[in-house]
């Protein structure tokens, strides 16, 4: 069952850079202020209340978790312990950079239930770290995926194509290398430009070029299709969506409030566009988590296939696996699979 998570946003505590893309107030919505004991026991009360029978899992997001004083990453742990002794709490989250992880830090915090473990890899290209102020290297991001898989916690890749330099190309290689080392699911983050920070301030002198809402999602159908591919979950693309994050502070680049359904939604319009010829009538089964992503966002999907002359009848069916769609036409019923039968090229981003 998947656990609840009870987020806590910590944002810039901890981190040793300044990256120009980074404004972790704006991304969170939270001002970062470090929980207090108190704060952290009514938060888990709050929450385990409406959970039910799911699991609690606590996460700290935003800054650099292990970068803190110790004395600091301990005092938010503690409160944390009798709750994780007695079950209420199933496990912690932690997020922070590769080159603040070793197997000293890592044995410490699986001692106090930390058990993933998610890493600001952003990219494999070295030129794109360097260009983005990161601080660490590609040797750094696959030396903490390992030292972290050794000790048996879960790791989690943060990537962020389109950076300063990137190309889809190097986005893509990325993404393999993260999943050839090891990691156990990954989130895609397309990068925009942020009010407030050197990336906007580069943007707005004509110095960098973001990606398109168009051209992220057609970079992100692929990196999504190859993680399938490889049993990777993806388990976010774009960042969510509040508050602090709004057509305001976002002044360019491949950001939309629910891109990650723009992107299955894409996946599986390809897919109907690869099976089923124009002018035709169809039918079409998918599973029932799906149904939203095949007729595509305020229908596009469905309107996009009448323009080729195709006209759809969705029909949700949950013995189909969630890649799939069953394709109905007077003469044949096929099954096919957004993982199987679309093979894209990254050359075409």
């Amino acid at each position: 069952m998947k656990p609840v998570t009870i987020p806590f946003f910590i944002s810039h505590h901890g981190c040793p850079h300044r990256c120009v893309f980074c404004d972790q107030r704006a991304i969170s919505g939270s001002s970062g202020a470090l929980p207090t004991a108190e704060q952290i026991y009514g938060k888990i009360d709050l929450w385990r209340s409406t959970a039910g029978d799911r699991p609690l899992e606590i996460a700290f997001f935003g800054g650099t978790f292990t970068a803190l004083p110790e004395e600091i990453q301990a005092g938010l742990l503690a409160p944390l312990q009798p709750f994780l002794d007695e079950r209420t709490l199933d496990s912690v989250r932690i997020s922070t950079r590769p080159d603040c992880i070793d197997a000293e830090r890592v044995a410490w915090l699986s001692e106090r239930g930390v058990r993933t473990i998610e890493l600001g890899v952003q990219s494999m290209d070295d030129t794109v770290l360097a260009a983005s102020g990161r601080g660490h290297s590609a040797v750094d991001s696959l030396a903490a995926i390992r030292c972290i898989k050794e000790y048996g916690l879960m790791v989690g890749a943060q990537l962020m194509p389109g950076l300063p330099g990137d190309t889809p190309i190097s986005s893509l290689a990325s993404l393999e290398q993260v999943i050839s080392v090891g990691a156990d699911f990954i989130r895609i983050y397309p990068t925009v430009v942020l009010q407030g920070t050197e990336l906007a301030w580069r943007y707005e002198a004509g110095e960098f070029i973001p990606l398109s809402l168009e051209r992220g999602v057609a970079l992100c159908k692929i990196l999504l299709q190859r993680s399938m591919r490889a049993g990777t979950p993806v388990i976010r693309i774009g960042l969510q969506a509040d508050h602090g994050l709004n057509a305001e502070s976002v002044l360019a680049g491949c950001w939309h409030p629910a891109l990650g359904q723009l992107v299955r939604s894409q996946l599986y319009a390809d897919l109907i566009s690869h099976v089923v010829p124009p002018g035709r009538l169809v039918t079409v089964y998918c599973h029932p988590a799906r149904l939203s992503d095949v007729v595509g966002i305020n229908r596009t999907n469905l309107q996009s296939q009448l323009e080729r002359g195709v006209q759809m009848l969705i029909v949700p069916d949950a013995t189909l696996q969630k890649e799939e769609l069953k394709v109905h036409t007077e003469e044949s019923s096929i099954t096919c699979s957004i993982i199987k039968d679309i093979n894209y090229s990254i050359h075409e981003v």
